[in-house]
């Protein structure tokens, strides 16, 4: 699935130099909110705010597991630098590969998509390997992240099983009414005292991530995983390890070191070898 991009790392690259980042992810959900409430509505789905009998605990725990999920990415890039967090949530791609085995019937683990996995791993443990000798200082943040990209797998994977019986574009509105609401609560703990800086760019940000990626995006993902695999769709992931390391150094003018850099092509050759069919 070539446009499925659950969460834009390097948009929350240019939000880590302009705003804080955990109320960036609840302006984002508001948005990506509105959006498709507006699609729902000018496609004629007007009772896309009712839930029917049986789905309201689907619906809800798929929003609060978003909560948590981003509010630890949030926290987690916060924490540590712009290259590792892109590599780390990406990850997300071998995760769900390993989930869905487990949990999806017909969507099973070879002994390909297995190399994979240890190579994705590999790389995750290069990159932690500074921070566990004491260099760096990113080591909590990275392993914050990590739990982050653990959940967003197991979201991916519920997704898929969710939407079999789920109108995609209700599950994806409360994924976003729940997920602005959960993220303003703890944006009121983890932000308060720290103002954000508004221009341009940082508009512009939160439109491209709230607007293309939360609104557009999650409701195409979502119908799309009705009918694909999720370990067929997180090819989109392939090269996003590698393009993250690189913008990261041009707009934060982060140094890519040699286990930055091993740690990116290992994670995107692992993603290779688990999603290619």
């Amino acid at each position: 699935m070539p446009v499925h991009r659950p969460l834009d790392v390097k948009g929350a690259i240019l939000a880590l130099v302009l705003a804080v980042l955990v109320r960036m992810a609840f302006f984002r959900f508001a948005l990506s909110a509105m959006v498709i409430f507006a699609y729902a509505v000018t496609t004629g789905r007007r009772d896309v705010l009712l839930i029917p009998r049986g789905q309201g605990k689907a619906i809800w725990s798929l929003g609060l597991l978003c909560v948590v999920q981003v509010a630890l990415m949030n926290v987690g890039i916060d924490r540590t630098t712009a290259a590792h967090a892109v590599i780390m949530v990406n990850s997300y791609a071998v995760h769900t590969v390993v989930f869905a085995h487990f949990l999806l019937p017909g969507d099973r683990l070879t002994a390909r998509k297995l190399v994979g996995v240890l190579v994705a791993y590999s790389g995750v443990v290069v990159l932690f390997a500074p921070g566990f000798t004491g260099a760096g200082g990113t080591l909590v943040g990275d392993l914050i992240i990590s739990v982050s990209a653990l959940l967003l797998a197991e979201r991916t994977v519920f997704i898929a099983k969710t939407v079999q019986r789920v109108d995609p574009v209700r599950l994806m509105m409360y994924q976003s009414i729940i997920g602005a609401a959960g993220l303003f609560l703890v944006s009121l703990l983890w932000d308060v005292d720290r103002p954000t800086r508004w221009t341009v760019g940082l508009l512009l940000s939160i439109l491209y991530q709230g607007a293309l990626i939360g609104g557009f995006n999650f409701v195409l993902n979502a119908k799309l995983l009705q009918v694909y695999q999720p370990s067929a769709m997180a090819t989109v992931a392939l090269s996003t390890p590698i393009w993250g390391v690189l913008i990261a150094a041009l707009i934060g003018h982060e140094g890519v070191s040699p286990e930055i850099l091993l740690a990116s092509i290992m994670v995107a050759t692992g993603i290779g070898l688990t999603t290619w069919r």
